[in-house]
């Protein structure tokens, strides 16, 4: 892990992730799409809708995580969603996820943000153990709000 370095990507530089990001859908069981993928990282990154950090193995891409921000009318603060983490097969257990999701901690802290929140699917033991280790807190179910949803599109 000596060569890998973090960098946050803008426009210009959404190639270095759409792989990653292709691969990380299908991780999650989503069909392979990359155009779809192409035109999903460019829109965000191009409307200032999310920030994503890419960590690079000299030249090559190997990880990224992509930060949604959250926003409070009541706290009148802007949090952090840490929506997506992905390391390369390749590349996993030697700190990488770790290294980026620290990255994407100090980036949420200098922001003056007061928390990152992430959620994983519940047989991803791996990542809970890693969130866990890194010092994140399962929630319980919130005591002053609910969180409702309804389809809008079906």
């Amino acid at each position: 892990m000596n060569n890998i370095s973090i960098k946050q990507i803008n426009l210009a530089e959404a190639n270095l992730v759409v792989g990653l990001f292709n691969q990380y859908r299908i991780f999650y069981k989503q069909l392979s799409d990359i155009g779809m993928a192409q035109a999903f990282i460019n829109e965000r990154l191009q409307n200032n809708e999310s920030i994503i950090f890419v960590a690079m193995d000299d030249d090559q891409p190997v990880a990224f995580t992509q930060l949604y921000p959250k926003y409070s009318s009541v706290r009148l603060i802007k949090n952090w969603i840490l929506n997506d983490l992905f390391v390369n097969a390749d590349y996993r257990k030697q700190g990488i996820g770790e290294k980026l999701i620290k990255t994407a901690m100090d980036f949420a802290k200098k922001q003056g943000s007061t928390f990152v929140q992430l959620e994983t699917a519940v047989d991803n033991y791996t990542a809970q153990s890693l969130y866990e280790a890194i010092g994140f807190i399962k929630q319980e179910e919130d005591k002053e709000f609910f969180l409702y949803k309804i389809a809008v599109n079906s």
